[in-house]
């Protein structure tokens, strides 16, 4: 299986960009990890929210092919403990999958289009974080999530 993350916009801080580089390659040794990042739209304050989401939407849309499971990091979606999110891991693997792709939309969320392509939404918290910051937190969690399927030392409980 592949994990795809898409994400809208670059990430300007240097210190999470060498953070996210860390977890992205301590991730590599466990399955083949793509962060796919969307360039932010020009000229935002010229649309409306439900503009923006549609444009985000089209250029996320374009990204996922036929076979890809698309789960939304979405704040309205499910919480899972580590334990419980590495368990999902193993559900996908074991389906046999060639795809899965998460994605991290703008600062307005997703289109309905998205929402009607997505396989099913997580929430990392109910609280909110940068856009910049959840591509962090996300790409420890999938490390995290498969050091525990290899009972490894890095998650306690």
């Amino acid at each position: 299986m592949n994990i795809k993350l898409i994400a809208i916009g670059k990430t300007d801080n240097i210190n999470l960009q060498a953070l996210i580089e860390a977890y992205q390659k301590r991730l590599s040794f466990y399955i083949k990890f793509d962060l796919e990042i969307i360039p932010d739209i020009k000229n935002v304050k010229n649309l409306s929210e439900n503009q923006q989401k549609e444009k985000e939407g089209e250029l996320i849309l374009a990204k996922i092919t036929a076979t890809d499971q698309l789960i939304l990091l979405d704040e309205n979606g499910k919480n899972y403990s580590s334990l419980a999110f590495s368990e999902q891991l193993q559900k996908k693997l074991s389906a046999g999958i060639k795809t899965l792709v998460f994605v991290i939309g703008g600062p307005y969320g997703f289109s309905e289009a998205v929402y009607a392509k997505a396989n099913a939404k997580i929430s990392l918290s109910s609280m909110t974080f940068s856009h910049q910051m959840v591509r962090l937190f996300f790409i420890e969690q999938l490390y995290r999530g498969f050091t525990i399927l290899k009972n490894e030392p890095y998650h306690h409980q």
